[in-house]
């Protein structure tokens, strides 16, 4: 089943379309495709050729550089970036810590750091979760103390995705612990580069290092480094993570690799005939089908209804978006891993098989390996599942 898209509607996708086959480069689409790495310097030229283009932070208010699309466009524009593929906006700049500057932050923070985010002059990080404080992010410690015109840093986070990237983090400490947890956190920007400041890769299962720890150590930041009012970074964080729970649902990446699993399928063979012959991977892979399908109906019907909750409220629906599109990612690797079997051994380039070139399918076992992930940041299923039992369902 199509979905239906008006006459503009669809006349949109063919633009975004246009502009990137006329813009993306073929080696990083090649990259993207088989699951490659995608350097730091690729990423940045092509997100600065979409902000020359007005389309880096194409959902911001129109007086801060958006483009006042409609929420239907908006979902066409993500929708087609990751079915290209090619890498979408940097999420800690323009999904997560800009809107969070330009709804809470000061006039002096708007004018600085909106640009920068946009032009990608700042590669920020998020600094929320803590060895001791992941899907129960208020039990945060990190802690900070004012002391003058100056905020002193100390404590951990950890899991800070691309921090090896960074120059800027988007921090949560706790200024008042005194009070309620949720009530004594305070939202805090400043440079990686800040001294005091620590960044120690982690090893991930899949064999990269894109995630770290961050050390604070008596880290002296500006007073006005501080976004919004002290003590209220427990609301900041709410609105950041339902932005980014929806956003997680990345339906266009599922539905571009049913897309590649399909076209691997027709040729990669098994027991003598094409896999997509066979009865049970076809069950599967249909029905991986109709659960994404239904996903994107739910998502569509949330970025109908968006814009009726507060600034502080974001839907609390996404939660849903949050656990199926993890399912969907990981149901797609799956099928890969099915598919290819013991070709999917990481890093084997297997030189000695049949199949003319085969070390593309060195990217299959660590990207399922990667996927694991994806159920557990942006707060946890068992976390998102207590949020729509209550604020959904009125549990």
């Amino acid at each position: 089943m199509d979905l239906v898209f008006t006459d503009e509607e669809q006349a949109f996708r063919a633009e975004v379309r246009q502009f990137l086959r006329d813009n993306v480069s073929p080696q990083m689409r090649h990259k993207m495709v088989e699951g490659r790495h995608v350097s730091k310097e690729e990423m940045v030229t092509w997100w600065r050729l979409l902000n020359k283009k007005g389309w880096n932070v194409s959902a911001w208010p129109k007086e801060h550089g958006g483009t006042g699309w409609s929420s239907v466009q908006h979902y066409i524009f993500r929708e087609e970036l990751q079915m290209y593929p090619t890498p979408t906006p940097l999420a800690f700049g323009v999904g997560m810590v800009g809107p969070v500057i330009y709804t809470f932050g000061s006039e002096a923070q708007k004018k600085y750091y909106l640009p920068r985010i946009a032009n990608v002059d700042d590669w920020w990080c998020q600094g929320f979760s803590e060895p001791g404080a992941g899907s129960d992010l208020a039990s945060l410690t990190a802690k900070a103390e004012r002391r003058g015109d100056k905020w002193i840093i100390n404590g951990q986070k950890t899991w800070t995705t691309y921090a090896q990237h960074a120059n800027m983090i988007f921090c949560l400490c706790r200024t008042d612990p005194s009070v309620k947890k949720q009530m004594g956190i305070s939202f805090i920007v400043f440079p990686l580069a800040s001294k005091g400041v620590a960044v120690r890769p982690i090893q991930t299962i899949d064999g990269g290092y894109e995630i770290n720890e961050v050390f604070f150590d008596d880290v002296e930041v500006p007073y006005e480094n501080l976004v919004g009012e002290e003590n209220k970074g427990w609301d900041y964080a709410k609105f950041l993570l339902g932005n980014e729970r929806t956003g997680i649902a990345r339906v266009g990446v599922s539905k571009e690799r049913i897309r590649h699993i399909k076209e691997l399928a027709s040729h990669f063979e098994n027991d003598g005939r094409p896999m997509i012959e066979n009865p049970a991977f076809r069950e599967k892979l249909a029905m991986s089908e109709i659960e994404l399908k239904a996903l994107e109906l739910t998502q569509l019907r949330i970025v109908g209804g968006e814009g009726k909750h507060g600034k502080c409220r974001p839907n609390p629906a996404s939660s849903m978006l949050k656990i199926k599109g993890s399912q969907s990612q990981q149901t797609a690797t799956e099928l890969l891993m099915e598919m290819i079997g013991p070709f999917a051994s990481p890093y084997n380039e297997h030189p000695d098989s049949s199949h003319e070139t085969m070390d593309w399918t060195a990217q299959i076992a660590p990207s399922y390996f990667n996927s694991r992930k994806v159920s557990i940041y942006g707060g946890s299923d068992e976390i998102q599942r207590n949020i729509i039992a209550k604020a959904v369902l009125g549990l």
